[in-house]
């Protein structure tokens, strides 16, 4: 799976790692339900590291399409509400490719 974050560039992530992905992403969401500032400050830190941690860079030359968008680092609490979808930022299976 390719997941882009925003302004930093494109990780490819095995799928065995959307387990821990979504586990983080419900973290997220509660806390933007919450409306918890610094719960969601640290959560969103937590799945970005995550995904830097779990996956491999792609080439910045690379033309290849992402599965998945997440929010930069800095972004703020109701710029990712806007991006949550039904299962948060990450969806519970894996894309069809």
């Amino acid at each position: 799976m390719i997941i882009r974050i925003m302004g930093e560039g494109q990780f490819e992530v095995d799928d065995t790692h959307l387990t821990e992905l979504n586990r983080l992403d419900d973290v997220l969401g509660e806390a933007i339900e919450g409306g918890d500032d610094d719960t969601f400050r640290a959560a969103l830190g937590a799945l970005l590291a995550e995904v830097r941690r779990a996956g491999s860079p792609v080439a910045d030359d690379a033309l290849v399409d992402s599965d998945l968008v997440l929010p930069y680092d800095e972004a703020h609490i109701d710029e990712v509400r806007e991006l949550l979808t039904d299962e948060g930022l990450v969806p519970s299976e894996p894309p069809v490719t």
